[in-house]
C-alpha cells in the first residue's frame, strides 16, 4: 500500500525536495506514447508525481490486470502510489488500494457496498450535484474537468475556472483539476481551491 496513507494530497516519497508543485497526478494513455509504454511509466514514476492513474480502460479486463501487474513494481520502486481505473475486480485481485471511477460507476458500486477493499476511491465528476453526491457516498477525492479546452476531448467546450471554484466550494474533499492543464495555467487552478492538477499528454510525452 505504498503512499496510500497520504494520497491524494502527497506521495510517499521521503525527500520533500522531489515533490512537485503544485501537486500533480499523472494519468496514462498508452496511445499517446511514442516509445515503450512501460519504459514511459518508469520515466514518469521517476519524476515523482503524487500518483499515477493507470487509465487504459479500453483494454479487456484480463489485459488490464496483466498490464497493471507490470506497472505495480515500477511505481513501487519510486514510492509513487498506483491508482487503478474502472476495473475494480482487477484492482482488488492485485491488492491495489486506490481506485478511480467515473461518476455513474462509482454510484453503482458504492450503493452496492463493493468498494470496501479500497483505501482511496476517487471520482470523476462534471457538476456540483455529482460532487456532493460523490462526497455523500464516501469518495475520498474528486477529479473535475474539463477546465480548459483539451485535444483529448475535441469539440468539448471548456468548463472554466469558475466551474472549478464552484466544485471546490461545494464539497470538503480534495479536488483535482483536469483538462488542458499547462505549466502556465496550473496556478490558476490552485487559486480556485484545487488540491492539485491532473495531466495526461504531458506525462505520456515526458522525456
Amino acid at each position: 500500500m505504498i503512499g496510500m496513507n497520504n494520497f491524494p494530497l502527497a506521495s510517499n516519497n521521503s525527500n520533500s525536495a522531489e515533490r512537485l508543485a503544485p501537486p500533480q497526478v499523472a494519468i496514462t494513455n498508452r496511445h499517446l506514447c511514442v516509445g515503450d509504454f512501460l519504459a514511459q511509466i518508469a520515466r514518469v514514476a521517476a519524476a515523482h508525481p503524487d500518483a499515477i492513474i493507470l487509465r487504459e480502460k479500453d483494454l479487456p479486463e484480463a489485459d488490464y490486470l496483466a498490464l497493471a501487474r507490470q506497472v505495480m513494481p515500477l511505481c513501487a520502486a519510486q514510492g509513487v502510489p498506483l491508482v487503478a481505473h474502472h476495473f475494480a475486480d482487477a484492482a482488488e485481485a492485485l491488492g491495489i488500494p486506490a481506485l478511480q471511477l467515473p461518476f455513474a460507476e462509482f454510484v453503482a458500486l458504492a450503493q452496492a457496498k463493493r468498494l470496501s477493499a479500497f483505501d482511496r476511491v476517487g471520482v470523476s465528476i462534471h457538476s456540483a450535484a455529482q460532487a456532493r453526491q460523490a462526497e455523500a457516498l464516501g469518495a475520498h477525492y474528486l477529479i473535475c474537468g474539463n477546465i480548459f479546452a483539451t485535444p483529448s476531448k475535441p469539440g468539448l467546450p471548456a468548463r472554466g475556472l469558475s466551474f472549478l471554484r464552484e466544485i471546490c466550494e461545494s464539497v470538503g474533499l480534495p479536488v483535482y483539476a483536469i483538462g488542458g492543464i499547462t505549466d502556465e495555467n496550473a496556478a490558476l487552478c490552485i487559486a480556485q481551491g484545487a488540491a492539485g492538477i491532473c495531466r495526461m499528454g504531458y506525462w505520456m510525452r515526458l522525456r
